[in-house]
Parts: structure tokens; sequence; C-alpha cells
């Protein structure tokens, strides 16, 4: 089962505050920023800093690549929009 769009909608790095990528495929909430993954587990957000992944460059530029070719979602699109206010 899919992430629910609200929870897409409000999710953020717990490092960095910023956009994660979703690669719902790969079950994977990834910062770009700072090369970081958190995995979702059981449809269930790990956004434990402790439980987190670095990844390195080539895993890096495979992610990015995917997410320009697919479109892949970017979470928190709730902050930004009352930010924008």
């Amino acid at each position: 089962m899919p992430l629910d769009q609200l929870l897409i909608d409000v999710l953020a790095c717990p490092v960095d505050k910023g956009p994660l990528l979703w690669f719902e495929d790969e079950q994977l909430l990834y910062n770009p920023r700072l090369k970081k993954g958190y995995e979702v587990r059981d449809d269930i957000p790990v956004l434990l800093v402790d439980e987190s992944r670095d990844l390195g460059d080539d895993e890096h530029e495979r992610l990015m690549a995917k997410a320009k070719e697919r479109g892949v979602p970017e979470t928190g699109s709730a902050g930004r929009r009352a930010e924008d206010a």
C-alpha cells in the first residue's frame, strides 16, 4: 500500500527539515542534499537518524536519474504552500 498523500505532504527530513524524494518502488525516502536514505517499513516511514543510511555517489546518481526520469514525488508540499502564502 502506498503512503497516504497527506503524510507525503507533511514529511520532512529530520536533520535539515527539507523535502525528501519518495521512491515508492524501493520503499525509500531520500534526502539528496545530505545523501541520506530513510526506509519505509510496513508503510511506516522510519525517520530516525540512527536508522538512516548514508548513500554513496553512485547510488545518489542512480536515484537522481531515476527521480528525473520518473517524476518522483517530493515530500513537504503542505509546508511549502504555507510558507508561500
